[in-house]
């Protein structure tokens, strides 16, 4: 070969090697985590600044690194054109374009793209300099192309600085979380709970509310020893106090105002003024997302709220503890009742009772079943049967068989839940 032969392939190296990097970096740059360059520039990595501010400007990032790319695959491919045709004539072009494919397709692609990949955040900072360099140098090209683009895509009604995220920074985060559990990067608790937090501004008080048929009350009107009796008995440490009819809330009565007052009075109940030992109630929407009551609960300082429709009855009771549950889980002190209603079976299915949220059910089988029309499993039942079931009724929808256990009168009290994946006989032994 002669020397210029030896140039003219050096100079085919040298366009691959580049063609190389402006693959590698784009997939670097474009696939870096922006969660830890934000991270690393608070932290004073300028070249972690120097990446965040390149993705700023991604549209002329990526310009600047296709001109590059482009400029390199062709001079790539004009070269060993020219250097085929001189070895083996005419049909040298068909050799370089097997060659050029071949090559640019393995080498100067796949191979690149597959480290970056593989590493993107460091590999984004080791290029950032250079792709800084290379995107100011290409930037008054890039501009003039971006304008030619916009021109030609407004007569189809297609604005590029219209475009925004399809989804929102939360429902990222919690496609982030779910990703990570997938691959084993986050357990299944710290999911729950980085997806409890999330779902705090969707939920309503509605959905975590203590229903007024389970709330424990006592009649204001008792005798102040009776009182004294039934606020021992009960495992709660505030409870609504009505008279008259039992959504006729007056007061709320604390456990420890009500131990204050005794001993106040020597353990004479007979001495005891309920109404001024109980405190006011405080009555919330049932519409309150659980964000703003938790902020509520804060701010003024209490962690009780009954809960009302839009009509001013009485719905329920919330607690601050109801909205820390969706965040870290169930909560139990020596106090709490120890029965959860949900209880697995041997195989497979799940005995539930009817009042179970379907938040709960979901957190606790690592299900998920809807509930954006019912807040229990019972009304969840209902909603998709259209009507109220009798025992020994059985349903399939949402990948699971529901089969109603009991029924008290209008409401469903026990269920069993079968996913189908436990029904369906195994792929190698079909159902004959």
């Amino acid at each position: 070969m002669t020397m210029e032969l030896w140039l003219s392939f050096a100079a085919v190296v040298a366009c691959l090697l580049v063609s190389f990097f402006f693959s590698g970096s784009e997939t670097a740059l474009t696939a870096s985590s922006r969660a830890r360059m934000h991270a690393l520039e608070k932290a004073g990595d300028d070249k972690a600044a120097l990446v965040n501010r390149l993705l700023d400007g991604r549209e002329r990032l990526i310009g600047a690194i296709l001109i590059g790319n482009n400029l390199a695959n062709t001079a790539a491919a004009s070269l060993t054109t020219g250097v085929l045709l001189s070895l083996f004539g005419d049909v040298g072009i068909a050799y370089a374009t097997i060659v050029v494919s071949v090559v640019v397709i393995v080498f100067s692609e796949v191979l690149p793209k597959s480290l970056a990949i593989n590493h993107p955040d460091r590999a984004a900072l080791l290029v950032s300099r250079p792709i800084s360099a290379i995107v100011a140098l290409f930037g008054p090209l890039t501009m003039l192309i971006e304008h030619i683009v916009k021109a030609v895509l407004r007569p189809f009604g297609v604005t590029l600085e219209a475009g925004q995220n399809i989804l929102s920074a939360h429902d990222e985060l919690r496609g982030a979380v779910d990703l990570l559990h997938r691959e084993g990067g986050v357990v299944k608790s710290d999911r729950d709970m980085l997806g409890g937090l999330l779902d705090l501004r969707e939920l309503e008080v509605a959905d975590v509310m203590v229903h007024r048929t389970r709330m424990r009350t006592i009649d204001a009107d008792l005798k102040p020893d009776e009182i004294v009796r039934e606020v021992l008995a009960s495992p709660y440490t505030r409870l609504p106090l009505w008279r008259e009819r039992p959504d006729n809330i007056v007061g709320i009565l604390h456990a420890k105002d009500l131990l204050r007052a005794l001993d106040a009075v020597g353990g004479d109940t007979s001495r005891l003024d309920m109404p001024a030992i109980a405190l006011e109630p405080w009555f919330v929407p049932v519409t309150t997302s659980l964000a703003a009551q938790l902020k509520a609960f804060l701010a003024k300082k209490t962690h009780f709220a009954l809960t009302v429709d839009e009509y001013g009855e009485v719905m329920g009771l919330v607690t601050l503890e109801d909205i820390l549950e969706e965040i870290v889980g169930d909560i139990k002190d020596e106090h709490d009742l120890a029965v959860t209603g949900v209880r697995p079976q041997p195989d497979g299915s799940v005995n539930v009772d009817g009042s179970v949220p379907i938040r709960d059910l979901n957190r606790a089988m690592d299900w998920s079943l809807p509930d954006d029309n019912a807040t229990t499993i019972a009304g969840l039942v209902i909603h998709e049967a259209r009507a109220i079931p009798d025992t020994g009724q059985t349903f399939t929808f949402h990948g699971c068989r529901f089969r109603v256990l009991r029924k008290s009168r209008n409401r469903i009290t026990a269920l069993k839940v079968t996913p189908l994946a436990t029904i369906l006989p195994p792929p190698d032994n079909p159902r004959r």
